[in-house]
């Protein structure tokens, strides 16, 4: 059996090709071939009947996304393949304006948070008496978050109505106010998730002071045991947002665990240095059941 890993074509650091290299690895023992495929080479015209490769081959039976290029995944899709995580899980978790409102249907507790007013990138805001709303709702400090944003970037802790102006101004895109959960500072938790189970678990930490506990960040980790309610909050994110694999962030709330952020598109490479567990031996394990592949 023979499927895609679809990378980008632009981000092409170690860290990216390490996680695809891993999984391609761990396909081999199942009896699969994995052939990596970039969303540059990888081009499709749209028509009135469907999707099709511009270089005239079919599509594969089953394609692993480590990209967010949602187009191509439902072209791949609307040629028949089965796609982990699905264009529309991926589009969900993309956004996290998106996610939040999925979870938040599903009851999953969260930060409280309000969607920022939208505007048009060439307007802005003439007018930002609404942040006073905001502050009523939320107290301060609070936390604005973009919402596209990765690796713990483009999220900020604003600790007054300056802030909270400066920071919409120089925001590259729509964003959201989340309440800032104290007891929580600088350290959260990511549950690695594959399918229905928690492939790992990581208690992160900040360094130097920051909110943000994320790696990227200039955090640190240690192995984790999620108790029983982390692990529901997993399990409760994964069926809501219909994902095959996922990294799920959770806070410390005072009365307790709260989600705060859930990664279609996690890297695993720091799970494997922290905890000593291959993520990609579990998502293959997974991509083999449902495909029907047998060790």
């Amino acid at each position: 059996m023979t499927g895609w890993i679809v990378q980008s074509a632009f981000l092409t650091t170690e860290k990216f090709s390490w996680q695809a290299e891993a999984i391609a690895a761990a396909a081999r023992p199942f009896g699969v071939s994995l052939e990596m495929r970039d969303n540059a080479g990888a081009l499709f015209e749209w028509s009135g009947d469907g999707a099709r490769l511009l270089s005239g081959e079919r599509a594969p039976g089953f394609a692993i996304a480590l990209d967010k290029d949602i187009p191509l995944l439902r072209a791949l899709e609307l040629c028949g393949a089965r796609v982990f995580n699905s264009a529309d899980a991926v589009e969900l978790c993309d956004d996290k304006m998106k996610t939040h409102m999925r979870l938040s249907a599903a009851g999953i507790p969260m930060p409280r948070t309000i969607s920022a007013p939208m505007t048009y990138r060439a307007v802005g805001y003439a007018d930002f008496s609404f942040v006073d709303r905001v502050i009523g709702a939320l107290g301060l400090p609070l936390v604005i978050k973009e919402c596209y944003g990765s690796f713990g970037q483009q999220v900020y802790l604003a600790n007054d109505p300056d802030d909270i102006v400066r920071l919409l101004k120089n925001a590259g895109g729509p964003a959201l106010f989340q309440e800032y959960i104290a007891f929580s500072h600088g350290r959260d938790l990511r549950l690695y998730m594959v399918g229905d189970s928690c492939a790992a678990a990581m208690a992160r930490s900040s360094s130097g002071g920051d909110f943000r506990a994320n790696i990227s960040q200039g955090g640190s980790a240690a192995r984790h045991t999620p108790s029983p309610e982390e692990l529901s909050l997993g399990r409760a994110c994964m069926r809501a947002l219909g994902l095959d694999f996922a990294g799920v962030d959770i806070l410390f709330g005072r009365d307790g665990p709260l989600v705060c952020e859930v990664n279609s598109n996690a890297h695993f490479k720091s799970a494997l240095s922290f905890t000593g567990v291959d993520i990609s031996a579990d998502i293959m394990a997974h991509v083999a059941r449902e495909m029907g592949a047998s060790r």
